[in-house]
């Protein structure tokens, strides 16, 4: 799969996710945590392998090509770089904030925004220019994407550098990490899902 299919079909999985938060309405809060738990983890994946593969192979493709079109995409990276910034910070806070928080919905529909504008320009503006800069390269960046996917981190961390090459050294680190709360937090939930069941059984006997 090429870089801008791979791309697009992540945006494609998080607008399908924003979709079913919104279906949820104020009802269901157990259903849209979970939702948001998986377009937090869709997220914060999809932005680690744009910053560590996508971006520096356009902002290297850019440099060779040395024209105003090239220099016109590699600011359009530097400014996607700074959308994330911002989206991974909303993030961050998303994921210590519960359903029943104030601001939990406000602050979904700030996320949801800034997503759904980052995407557009994107697909409409730096892949188009992208796709000109990298010709052939565009599938070996797709590889090295899916590659990445498997060892990004699944949590955001708006500390970290988004830029190679610390990326690279902080990014294998934080995905381990990220893995371990992942396994703890599933855990727990079954636990929690088969006490209920338990209960359930019991009162139903």
């Amino acid at each position: 799969m090429d870089a801008i299919t791979l791309l697009t079909q992540d945006h494609k999985t998080v607008e399908s996710l924003f979709k079913q938060y919104e279906a949820l309405g104020d009802r269901a809060l157990k259903q849209k945590q979970k939702v948001v738990q998986k377009i937090i983890r869709e997220l914060a994946i999809h932005a680690a392998i744009e910053e560590m593969v996508f971006y520096p192979g356009v902002r290297e493709a850019a440099a060779e090509a040395g024209s105003k079109s090239s220099d016109a995409a590699d600011d359009l990276v530097l400014e996607a770089l700074e959308e994330h910034h911002i989206v991974k910070w909303t993030l961050a806070e998303l994921e210590k904030m519960t359903p029943e928080d104030e601001r939990y919905d406000a602050k979904m529909q700030v996320l949801m925004e800034s997503v759904r504008r980052h995407v557009q320009e994107e697909e409409e503006d730096l892949f188009p220019k992208a796709q000109r800069l990298l010709k052939k390269s565009i599938n070996e960046l797709g590889e090295r994407m899916e590659k990445a996917k498997k060892m990004a981190p699944t949590r955001p961390h708006p500390r970290a550098p988004d830029e190679p090459p610390g990326n690279y050294i902080t990014g294998s680190m934080v995905a381990m990490a990220d893995k371990g709360k992942d396994l703890v937090r599933d855990l727990a939930s079954k636990v929690r899902s088969s006490r209920v069941g338990k209960a359930v059984s019991e009162l139903d006997s």
